[in-house]
């Protein structure tokens, strides 16, 4: 039996990505999957197949070889009926993510010296006072979602500033970008529409006053984006930051609080914030797979036919998790979750992908990430899961590893007067977490130590 994958070329039939199975258990699919070789067929969408790298080597040929491999969708994307669900995260747009060569290096120009401009200690302070907004909303309940009061709010609200909308707009950017995940296809439908008119008067509100801001920068960069240029750029920039950054929060927080052992190893130092975000990086990355990649000829590939323009995912979570005995290169280990087998090369890992098309955010993301994560685990010091997290329901999907909720329960704490702490707890119970405020990295440290996160650009 074989399943169409591009318009005149047919491949045997495809393990499915996208259901309810790949999202409870994506371990388990796989090792089934790496019973074909590092190459092998999936399903991403019913009717849609690809091809999907699951081998460390293999994925780093791949992801450097830009003479073998194209980013341009164009071709494949003749043969996707125009519905189709993967459409809105691999059909062609003029920005950095779909283009190669000169192309694609003045559209990543944009987003790199941008992004260079913006100063960390800002960035910090802007992530903890959003932090600071959001737990206040529920703290004094004891108990929140912190996937949608927490996660995926806060990086939306983070990118109205950063993108230069005023503070009023934030809210309509979390109701449609966030209304996107809803299951009711005619909520999702209004969602996108909310957010298309979001990004019309944020173009018309920068191109008639500039200001220290993303947008701004991007309309005045030498690259001379055209507006179709402009929108494209930065509906990439924020869903490439909102989805991964979300998922590295919430994966984060899931593992830490599931691991009874971590305060302890908060307090004595041997683990910090960032020691869960590397974690989820190297064994639950954000993005599980991604990377598309079209041969620009048939290819035989690690050994794969592979014909011209068929669709070529790179599976990060899978090359980074392969067990050593099947290890051709990469690695993890995993200090929090103990699940995954020890590797033998240090722990490298693939989930900010790499090559030209890596992700040109790493240390914002970082920063962005462990900030959130170190201000809610320092108010709430007894934050606990209120299920077990083999019972949390994970979103179904074949690109990303998200969970749809992550219920917690805490002691109340009310807020209190601008001052050291905007927190008070009627309990003098509260166990304190020993994340700093201080500093985003690991003590001694002058920044991010070198990992790797995507989706590529």
């Amino acid at each position: 039996m074989t399943v169409p994958h591009s318009k005149n070329s047919y491949m045997p039939l495809a393990v499915p990505l996208y259901g309810e199975e790949f999202a409870a258990d994506p371990g388990s699919i796989y090792t089934r999957l790496r019973a074909f070789g590092p190459v092998a067929p999936v399903e991403i969408s019913p009717g849609v197949s690809a091809y999907l790298v699951t081998d460390r080597q293999a994925a780093m040929e791949l992801l450097n070889d830009t003479e073998t491999w194209a980013k341009d969708p164009r071709a494949w994307e003749s043969g996707l009926p125009p519905e189709s669900p993967v459409r809105p995260m691999l059909g062609w747009r003029p920005n950095a993510l779909f283009n190669d060569g000169q192309a694609h290096r003045r559209y990543r120009s944009v987003i790199t010296d941008s992004l260079s401009r913006v100063e960390p200690h800002r960035l910090r302070q802007q992530v903890a006072d959003i932090a600071d907004g959001l737990i206040r909303e529920f703290g004094a309940t004891g108990e929140a979602d912190l996937v949608v009061q927490y996660a995926r709010p806060l990086p939306l609200i983070l990118f109205n500033a950063m993108f230069g909308m005023p503070e009023e707009d934030g809210p309509r950017l979390v109701a449609a970008l966030g209304g996107m995940f809803d299951a009711k296809p005619e909520n999702a439908i209004k969602a996108n529409e909310d957010f298309s008119q979001y990004m019309t008067e944020l173009i018309t509100l920068k191109s008639q006053k500039r200001g220290e801001d993303l947008t701004s920068w991007f309309m005045d960069h030498p690259a001379g984006l055209s507006t179709d240029e402009l929108a494209a750029e930065v509906v990439l920039t924020m869903a490439a930051g909102q989805e991964p950054t979300t998922n590295l929060i919430s994966n984060s927080l899931s593992r830490m609080l599931s691991n009874p052992d971590y305060y302890s190893t908060l307090s004595n130092g041997a683990l910090t914030a960032y020691d869960a975000v590397d974690d989820v990086l190297r064994n639950e990355p954000p993005m599980a797979n991604y990377s598309a990649h079209f041969p620009r000829a048939n290819v035989h590939f690690h050994g794969t036919w592979i014909p011209a323009n068929a669709l070529v995912l790179v599976s990060y979570h899978a090359a980074n998790t392969t067990p050593d005995d099947l290890l051709t290169g990469g690695g993890n280990s995993s200090p929090l979750s103990g699940s995954s087998e020890p590797r033998s090369d240090g722990g490298a890992h693939l989930a900010w992908s790499a090559g030209p098309h890596a992700c040109p955010a790493k240390q914002p993301a970082l920063l962005v990430a462990v900030t959130a994560i170190e201000r809610l685990t320092s108010h709430l010091g007894d934050l606990e899961l209120a299920v077990p997290r083999e019972q949390l329901q994970w979103r179904p999907g074949p690109f990303h590893r998200a969970l749809s909720h992550l219920p917690a329960h805490f002691t109340p704490i009310t807020p209190q007067k601008t001052g050291v702490t905007p927190w008070s707890s009627p309990s003098s119970s509260t166990r304190q977490a020993g994340t700093s405020t201080e500093s985003p990295w690991p003590s001694g440290s002058a920044g991010p130590r070198p990992v790797s996160y995507s989706p590529g650009m």
